[in-house]
């Protein structure tokens, strides 16, 4: 038993520390063409041609079609989809834990850490 509490304490620091070094949800449409610029010009010095004609590319699409209420409307869901995802981990550690199987219920823990963290890293970014 102590050894899958600690498998588990391994595991929620790793994705605690993933979760800091992710970067952070783009909150603005200004944000997202500040960033494909920045792609453009790396990859321009690169000599990525087709790369650059695909951001260029992207970067019109932006333009055209980006609004910021959009992505907030886009990250309201996520966060949604993300938490029912957290549920069914729950119901499924429930179910183990239920069992008694100390593997399943370490395995079934181990995952519903992974999915609160992401839950996390989602609300985190919110707008």
């Amino acid at each position: 038993m102590r050894t899958s509490a600690t498998l588990i304490a391994i595991a929620v620091s790793a994705l605690a520390a993933h979760a800091a070094l992710a970067q952070p949800v783009h909150a603005t449409c200004e944000s997202k063409r500040a960033e494909i610029s920045r792609d453009m010009e790396h990859a321009k010095a690169k000599g990525q041609v087709s790369r650059v004609r695909g951001l260029e590319k992207a970067l019109r699409e932006n333009q055209a079609h980006c609004s910021d209420a959009k992505l907030e409307q886009e990250h309201a869901a996520r966060i949604a989809d993300q938490e029912r995802k957290v549920e069914k981990r729950q119901r499924d550690l429930d179910a183990a834990r239920d069992t008694g199987k100390t593997g399943k219920i370490a395995d079934r823990e181990a995952k519903l850490a992974k999915e609160k963290a992401e839950l996390e890293k989602l609300r985190r970014g919110a707008l």
